[in-house]
C-alpha cells in the first residue's frame, strides 16, 4: 500500500510529461517541417522542371493525394504535416507551371505563384489552415522577392538568363547579381530584408500566444524565415558560382 501510494504520484506525473511532450515538441518541428517544403523545390523542382515539366506539375496530385491520406488516416502528427503537403501542392503546381512554359515573362510570375490564393484566403478558418497559411507565407515571400527584384533591375535581367545558352547564362547571372551592390540597389534589397525579418519575427509572436491558429502562425514565420536564408544563399551563388544558383 505505502509503496503504491509513494509511487502513484511518479506514475501520474510521468504521464504528465508524456502527454505534455508532444504538445511542446511538435510545434518545432512542425515549423522545421515547413521550412524544409521552403528548400526543397531549389533543390529537386529546379533542375526537374527544366528537363520534364509536364511530369513535375503531375507530381503535385502524388503531394496531395499523399497529404489528404495521412490527413485522414495519420495520427496528430501524420495530419499536420499532411496538411502542410497539401499546402506546399499548390506552391509546387504554380512553380511547375511558370518554370516549365512561362518563365520568359517575369510580370506572370506572382499571378501564377497567387493560382490558388482564393482557396488559402477563404481556409484560413478551417480544418486546412496549416496548408493556407504555408502557401499564402510563400507567396508572400516571394511576392516581396520579385519586388525587390524589380526595383532594383534585375527583373530586365531575368528573361535574358533563362533564355541564355548554358555558357552564357552564368555570366548574365553574375552580372545581374552585381547590379544589387550598387547603392541604392543595395539599400532597397537591405530594406526588402529587414520587411521580412520584422514580418517574420511578428509571426513568431503570434505563434508563441495560445491561440487556434498559433501553429498557422509558426508554418508562416517558418516559411518566411526560410525564405530569406534561401534568397541569401541565391545571391552569394550568383555572385560567386552562378552556375550553382539553381536558376540555371
Amino acid at each position: 500500500m505505502l509503496s503504491g501510494l509513494i509511487q502513484t504520484p511518479s506514475t501520474e506525473t510521468k504521464t504528465l510529461e508524456m502527454s505534455q511532450g508532444p504538445t511542446f515538441l511538435f510545434p518545432r518541428s512542425l515549423s522545421l517541417w515547413a521550412g524544409a517544403l521552403v528548400v526543397l523545390p531549389v533543390f529537386l523542382q529546379a533542375p526537374w522542371v527544366r528537363v520534364h515539366p509536364f511530369s513535375s506539375c503531375l507530381f503535385t496530385a502524388i503531394l496531395l493525394t499523399t497529404g489528404i491520406v495521412a490527413v485522414q488516416l495519420g495520427n496528430t502528427s501524420w495530419k499536420q504535416s499532411g496538411t502542410l503537403l497539401v499546402g506546399f501542392s499548390g506552391s509546387w503546381l504554380a512553380g511547375s507551371l511558370f518554370w516549365g512554359w512561362l518563365r520568359m515573362h517575369p510580370v506572370l510570375h506572382i499571378p501564377v505563384e497567387a493560382i490558388a490564393l482564393p482557396l488559402a484566403i477563404g481556409g484560413l478558418n478551417s480544418r486546412w489552415k496549416l496548408s493556407c497559411s504555408f502557401y499564402l507565407a510563400s507567396l508572400l515571400g516571394t511576392a516581396i522577392t520579385d519586388i525587390t527584384m524589380a526595383l532594383t533591375g534585375v527583373m530586365s535581367f531575368w528573361p535574358e538568363v533563362v533564355n541564355a545558352a548554358s555558357n552564357e547564362a552564368p555570366h548574365l547571372l553574375n552580372a545581374a547579381a552585381k547590379l544589387v551592390l550598387q547603392p541604392t540597389s543595395l539599400l532597397i534589397l537591405v530594406s526588402a530584408a529587414g520587411l521580412v525579418l520584422w514580418l517574420a519575427k511578428q509571426f513568431w509572436t503570434q505563434a508563441a500566444r495560445p491561440s487556434e491558429q498559433q501553429e498557422a502562425w509558426s508554418v508562416a514565420a517558418a516559411v518566411l524565415s526560410t525564405t530569406i536564408l534561401i534568397d541569401a544563399l541565391f545571391l552569394v551563388l550568383s555572385l560567386s558560382v552562378p552556375s550553382l544558383s539553381g536558376l540555371i
